[in-house]
């Protein structure tokens, strides 16, 4: 007997110095024991100061209990546990915040229960849920590399060391052609181009060769930060030469094929590059890290607009360009809204064997911008612009339009003396559009104009380089419009491959003409061209003409068409019908004062 009240104390003595609450209860809740912790837990949540029910101590917290010990239809076991009790604004000051409660069933009347403060277990699960959603914030969803936030994070620390830490890099990278590329292999397979870009950048930053502090805090970071763009944070670089080694040896690694749906892709990348030590002090003492990230980006546009695949270190000059485009690009929304652009047109001519020249043959139709502040807008201003920002398709769309309406009001004015023939250069965008071929079609019925009449002038590098635009260009020619290869000499193509391309003219670029009457060797060139583009069934124009001797030079070459300013600058809409009549051989003039719609000038016709 004695020991079975030593045994019994003995558990009255544990469960009454016990660390966690104990409660014992009826199945109605009334208290048949507790223990002095459990009283200390439970305390902040009694109103009148009496303990004797569970249930009614939890009523403002655990209000469902009750019924859970009700619903518990077995004789025995887990009716919950670890259940988490905010105690809100019940709890002390220096008390627990949070209570975990677990309550157990005996047997068919009694129940037991647990209460602990579950304060510092919360505290350390918010804090790892708030350092997996840090994580999660600062990590690309597709690659898992850090983000832009991660970058901008970094960078601000490192702009806030002392004067004089070591330099550091940055490099702002973008993938070249990968619109393109994405357009052409399809989303998915553009995903997958992004994760191999971004393992392979990981995968080649720190090798042995390069002059990296190996005790640098921060090191080396590499993250993507736009669609297809990436960052590479280089620290602890003693020199900005060093950095130019990192980045061209990344550009060699990433350059190399990938191997995508059976075939390998090229995929080169522009760089922009930030040396710190190059920086002003007094700018990186208070400097923004997107301020910084945004220097890179300049430098980076600047290696794009320069052709792509190569690094140009940031100057300050750049920014100051940046901001002018930025300019341009605002007013040229603003331009395409409010009609502030219009279409002037070259005139194309024949050039006969005889000597003879045909007025008419057709006309180019060139963009311009009426800026209300700045005046005329000379194309190479903008063109570029749009190209960047996304608005060249939209420009295009207004060229050809407003450029078929004139044509179609030459047709009316001047009958058979109206140009045959109107050329309109495209834009990638506009062929990028999978529905655009409808579009034309269009385009043609509302002006009632012949496909044959309009010709389509595509550049040799867009023609050349890219199977989904060739396969654009056969979807226009079976429209019967007429496709032109426009600057060639200039790009990528060649004799040898002239026959692949879907166009029925090749335009000799100027910068052979112009050396025809004086150049041997341009001479021949343009010769070649030529008899290739004959034996292919393609006719020939000669882009930029201004002297007679070159004109002589490109007719005894056999060319068949030319244009420049020898013949005429760009001409508005109205200007050019003055010009027709004048050079147009001009026919009995009627009682009326006209000549097939022309007015009649005090001069005669000749050839300007």
């Amino acid at each position: 007997m004695s020991d079975n009240l030593d045994a019994y104390e003995a558990l009255v003595q544990f469960l009454y110095r016990a660390p966690i609450g104990l409660v014992q209860t009826g199945l109605d809740g009334t208290v048949d024991m507790l223990n002095p912790m459990s009283s200390s837990l439970l305390m902040p949540l009694v109103h009148d100061g009496s303990m004797d029910n569970l249930f009614t101590v939890l009523q403002d917290v655990v209000p469902q209990l009750p019924h859970l010990v009700s619903s518990f239809g077995q004789p025995s076991g887990v009716v919950c546990e670890g259940l988490r009790v905010e105690l809100g604004e019940a709890a002390m000051a220096n008390g627990p915040k949070v209570l975990s409660l677990s309550v157990l069933k005996l047997d068919g009347a009694r129940l037991m229960a647990t209460v602990t403060d579950a304060t510092a277990e919360v505290q350390r699960e918010q804090e790892r849920l708030a350092r997996r959603l840090k994580n999660a914030a600062r990590t690309d969803a597709l690659t898992r590399m850090p983000n832009r936030e991660a970058v901008l994070e970094q960078l601000q620390q490192m702009l806030a060391r002392p004067s004089g830490a070591r330099g550091f890099a940055l490099l702002s990278m973008n993938c070249d052609r990968f619109r393109q590329l994405n357009d052409a292999l399809g989303q998915s397979v553009g995903d997958r181009l992004l994760v191999q870009v971004g393992e392979r950048l990981r995968a080649a930053l720190r090798p042995p060769t390069d002059r990296i502090q190996p005790n640098a805090d921060t090191g080396q970071l590499a993250a993507r930060i736009g669609s297809d763009e990436f960052a590479v944070i280089l620290d602890g670089l003693r020199s900005r030469e060093d950095a130019e080694r990192v980045a061209a040896r990344l550009q060699d690694t990433l350059a190399k094929p990938y191997q995508l749906l059976g075939q390998d892709v090229i995929c080169t990348l522009s760089i922009g590059l930030v040396w710190s030590q190059d920086l002003d002090p007094a700018d990186i003492a208070g400097a923004f890290a997107d301020e910084l990230l945004r220097d890179a980006s300049i430098a980076m546009a600047e290696a794009k607009r320069a052709g792509g695949a190569r690094c140009v270190l940031f100057e300050n000059a750049m920014r100051e360009r940046a901001a002018r485009r930025a300019d341009i690009e605002a007013d040229l929304r603003l331009a395409l809204v409010e009609e502030q652009l219009f279409v002037v047109y070259q005139p194309v001519v024949g050039l006969g064997p005889d000597g003879a020249t045909d007025f008419g043959a057709g006309v180019e139709a060139l963009v311009r911008w009426q800026h209300p502040a700045r005046g005329v807008v000379p194309p190479f201003e903008f063109i570029q612009v749009a190209e960047e920002c996304g608005l060249i398709g939209a420009l295009g769309d207004f060229v050809l339009r407003r450029a078929c309406r004139d044509f179609q009001s030459w047709q009316r004015t001047l009958g058979a003396r109206a140009p045959r023939l109107l050329a309109v250069n495209l834009s990638r965008a506009q062929l990028a559009e999978a529905g655009w071929p409808a579009t034309v079609r269009q385009v043609l019925i509302d002006n009632a104009m012949l496909p044959a009449q309009l010709q389509l002038e595509v550049t040799e590098s867009l023609a050349a380089q890219d199977q989904h635009v060739q396969q654009r260009l056969h979807e226009l020619k079976a429209i019967g419009i007429t496709l032109a290869l426009d600057d060639f000499g200039t790009g990528y193509s060649s004799l040898s491959s002239l026959h692949q391309l879907p166009v029925d003219t090749v335009k000799i670029d100027r910068s052979f003409v112009c050396q025809a009457d004086t150049s041997h060797h341009h001479r021949v060139l343009i010769e070649a061209t030529v008899k290739v583009a004959q034996s292919l069934g393609m006719s020939t124009v000669a882009e930029g003409i201004e002297t007679e001797a070159q004109a002589a030079a490109v007719r005894a070459l056999s060319c068949a068409k030319g244009q420049g300013y020898l013949f005429s600058r760009p001409l508005t809409s109205g200007a050019l019908l003055d010009w027709l009549c004048i050079n147009m051989p001009a026919p009995a003039i009627a009682e009326t004062g006209r000549v097939d719609g022309c007015a009649v000038h005090a001069f005669d016709a000749h050839p300007m």
